[in-house]
């Protein structure tokens, strides 16, 4: 079977990765410039795409050591360390033995485990246990970094999440190392934008001003279409530029989403794809998710419930605090949805958009809440 084009997880592939021309060139062009990138995006609309797809181009991937990581699962610089230390590893391993032990020269706080499997293929790596003092072993991996044969790029995915570590330093201490370390470009990411914001708008904050910032937008329409048709016609299907408009629209370009329909959609299509064959597609994505969405409602307090089922039935609002949302949806009070609309944001489960609108994070979440509401 050939390789679905419609890519929902990772980076595959040129081929397999739909314009962004201009964002990777401009990322491109920061790096080698040596300035700093914040990249802000909701969720799922692209970002860690874009970097991977920069990553592989001749440009960084031949002349860069490329560092990508992705910090939402941790909870502490410990997690952090461990996960940038494990990631330097992975990229040198196939530089060879000698690259990998400059590394551990460096790094000398931790115990390496440096071996060779079944194929003979380097494997080195270390643990959360080898941790003894996550601030110094940091402290060496960034000499490492400034030290290193080859210029580097390290991308940060969900950057917002560093500062909800226990560490409260951990923002100052990391702005320090980025602006000593002359041997790198940083890429910050992430998909809570008042998060984000806050940490690089804020005069207060450490990395204020410290990075050129991009807002990822969705795709065009024309390129998005042309993508979709272009992989359709390639395995023998036809498409109608209608029917992707159609999920385009019903998703507002969010890369991920329609990505997950059109996934769906092309293994469905023998020939023609239908308007009834993407609204099957749809409805397999919310019928799949449906326990996992069940899990989530039901596992957040009422008067976040009763919010998040507003905003489902809504789509989008801007002043939630106000007597006619209030009424409309039959909601407690207006400290009530503020604090309740905290604990989403800090959650996830609602976003902020740069017009100041609010609405759920995840589009099939809230698809599937309006079909349990009969307004789907």
């Amino acid at each position: 079977m050939n390789q679905n084009p419609f890519v929902t997880s990772g980076y595959v592939s040129s081929e397999y990765f739909c314009d962004r021309e201009q964002e990777s060139a401009e990322v491109i062009m920061d790096v080698e410039g040596r300035n700093n990138k914040v990249l802000i995006s909701p969720r799922r609309m692209g970002k860690t795409g874009l970097i991977l797809h920069c990553f592989n181009q001749p440009e960084l991937r031949d002349n860069y050591y490329c560092f990508f990581i992705d910090i939402y699962p941790t909870l502490n610089l410990s997690d952090f360390v461990v996960l940038l230390g494990n990631k330097i590893c992975e990229v040198l391993k196939p530089k060879g033995k000698n690259a990998i032990e400059a590394f551990c020269r460096i790094v000398r706080s931790l115990e390496f485990r440096i071996s060779f499997d079944s194929l003979g293929q380097l494997e080195a790596s270390f643990g959360l246990g080898d941790i003894k003092d996550p601030q110094r072993t940091l402290d060496e991996i960034f000499s490492y970094i400034n030290s290193s044969e080859k210029r580097c790029v390290v991308a940060i995915d969900e950057f917002q999440q560093i500062s909800k570590y226990p560490e409260t330093h951990t923002e100052a201490l990391l702005r320090t190392h980025v602006q000593h370390c002359t041997n790198a470009s940083f890429i910050f990411a992430g998909s809570q934008r008042h998060m984000l914001q806050n940490m690089f708008f804020s005069a207060s904050k450490p990395f204020y001003h410290s990075a050129s910032v991009m807002s990822l937008k969705p795709i065009p329409l024309e390129k998005y279409s042309e993508f979709v048709i272009r992989h359709f016609n390639e395995a023998g299907k036809q498409i109608a530029a209608k029917d992707i408009e159609y999920v385009y629209e019903l998703f507002e370009g969010h890369t991920w989403y329609m990505q997950s329909v059109f996934y769906l959609a092309y293994y469905m299509t023998i020939d023609v794809c239908t308007c009834e064959i993407i609204q099957k597609a749809i409805q397999k994505k919310l019928d799949d998710n449906g326990e996992i969405y069940e899990a989530i409602y039901y596992g957040i307090p009422e008067k976040q419930r009763e919010l998040l089922k507003a905003l489902a039935c809504e789509g989008k609002f801007d002043k939630i605090q106000s007597g006619v949302f209030i009424k409309k949806y039959n909601l407690p009070s207006a400290s009530s949805v503020q604090s309740a609309a905290k604990r989403l944001l800090d959650n996830d489960l609602i976003t902020i958009e740069n017009n100041g609108l609010y609405s759920i994070s995840d589009r099939f979440l809230s698809m599937w809440l309006r079909q349990r509401l009969g307004r789907g």
